[in-house]
């Protein structure tokens, strides 16, 4: 009779351990795979912040070059301005980093028009300082593109985990919560492209 009892704490004790062992494995891939969403949320913003940082050196090497309409430059500082300032640690959100895509595509957009106008000067063109952002700047939107892709990647195999059964469970004790990936406005099947 002891033994059956003593038996019966082994394998209680047995599954008590599996239990405690999943429960901690189920945990920390549940922090790894935030983790990872929090790195790849970071390269977005280094990649937009290569952007901010290119835009001057284009503007002064228009100024430099040209008699340019100084409010096409103004508004490029001002796209550029609140780009920076919407750059952020703040919690990883939809809502968050749609008003930094959106700050960012302003900014595209200004430095776009910029290019635009820049066809009128042929001399502008065919510089060195010129023609050495104009590849920076292509490569610099590839990079956005390919930091969203994989930050979305990141986001899709945390939801994964955290909808799918029985790591639901753990999700819901520790408060692990489903986020939300980076999704392009309605009709935009293509990132701001920056045309030369």
């Amino acid at each position: 009779m002891q033994q059956k009892k003593f038996s019966g704490y082994i394998v209680g004790g047995a599954i008590l351990l599996v239990l405690a062992i999943w429960i901690i494995t189920s945990y920390n891939a549940f922090v790894n795979k935030q983790e990872k969403v929090k790195l790849q949320w970071s390269e977005v913003q280094n990649t937009y912040q290569r952007r901010i940082d290119l835009i001057p050196n284009l503007v002064n090497v228009v100024k430099g070059v040209s008699d340019f309409e100084q409010t096409t430059l103004e508004k490029i500082t001002e796209a550029r301005s609140k780009a920076i300032n919407g750059l952020s640690d703040n919690e990883i959100s939809g809502e968050n980093y749609q008003k930094q895509k959106q700050l960012q595509d302003t900014l595209a957009a200004a430095a776009n028009r910029l290019i635009i106008q820049i066809e009128k000067y042929p001399a502008l063109k065919g510089t060195t300082a010129y023609a050495g952002l104009q590849t920076q700047l292509e490569g610099t939107e590839r990079r956005i593109k390919v930091a969203r892709n994989d930050f979305n990647e990141a986001v899709a195999a945390y939801n994964k985990k955290v909808r799918g059964f029985p790591s639901n469970l753990v999700a819901v004790i520790f408060g692990f919560k489903k986020k939300e990936g980076f999704v392009a406005d309605t009709g935009t099947e293509k990132a701001v492209e920056i045309k030369f």
